[in-house]
């Protein structure tokens, strides 16, 4: 499906759009299927996102009850560390709202390797989408089918990575597995990750793209002019999902 690209003068207004754009989805999938599927995702951008969806002018709207939040994926630091992908939503958006506990499912990055806790990751998704993969359990469970977010966010950074899915890894490869271990440390700060697979984020009804700053506007250009040549050297080039992209880029990342 063909990407949409939504262009803003600054952060606050991406950060404003985004947060209507996500509770439109979220109360479309509340509505049709019950229960909202949202993995979300750690960097600078989002955090304005989350800080709008836990105001009053969205906070009101989401169907908290409903919602299921995942992480695409994380560091291997301790949950209140100031880098983890958790531990910046929950000060930001999931403290803030009335979204049930048994409903977060983070990353168990506590575990004594990654390799441990990818396995324990995909074990949680596994129970968790379960009851929406439908069909044999038995099937879901065994890993031959993927689950289905609702809602991915991504971002991307200057070496066109996406999530955990860095130039070069062989994790890019996996086609069977949801959850895999990042072991060599990679971004920023470098550390062990644990991140969501392509055919995972492939598979989800819609992905969004959350982009700002100078830096990234190169690497952009090129996925969105031409990700199949932008795929060899870009991995969120490869995020070609079943459902709908959408990309919001701030003025930085579009001029």
């Amino acid at each position: 499906m063909k990407p949409e690209i939504h262009h803003y003068p600054d952060v606050e207004t991406l950060s404003l759009m985004a947060a209507e754009y996500i509770c439109t989805v979220a109360a479309k999938s509340a509505r049709e299927r019950g229960a909202v599927t949202f993995a979300l995702a750690g960097g600078n951008t989002p955090k304005p996102v989350y800080e709008c969806l836990a105001g009053p002018r969205f906070g009101e709207q989401m169907p908290w009850a409903h919602i299921h939040l995942f992480w695409g994926d994380e560091r291997c630091v301790p949950p209140d560390h100031p880098d983890s992908n958790f531990g910046m939503a929950f000060r930001a958006l999931i403290s803030r709202v009335p979204v049930p506990l048994q409903n977060v499912h983070r990353i168990p990055v506590e575990m004594a390797s990654p390799e441990e806790a990818a396995e324990a990751y995909q074990k949680i998704l596994r129970d968790s989408f379960a009851p929406f993969i439908g069909g044999d359990d038995a099937t879901a469970r065994a890993g031959s089918q993927f689950p289905r977010f609702d809602l991915i966010m991504l971002g991307v950074g200057k070496d066109g990575h996406t999530a955990s899915l860095f130039p070069g890894d062989p994790c890019l490869e996996e086609k069977r597995r949801w959850v895999v271990p990042v072991g060599s440390p990679r971004g920023s700060p470098p550390v062990a990750r644990i991140t969501l697979t392509l055919p995972v984020i492939n598979r989800a009804r819609c992905v969004l793209f959350l982009v700002s700053g100078a830096e990234k506007r190169d690497v952009v250009r090129q996925i969105v002019k031409d990700p199949r040549t932008a795929s060899r050297s870009y991995p969120a080039a490869r995020i070609q999902p079943e459902g709908r992209v959408v990309w919001f880029l701030d003025e930085e990342a579009s001029s």
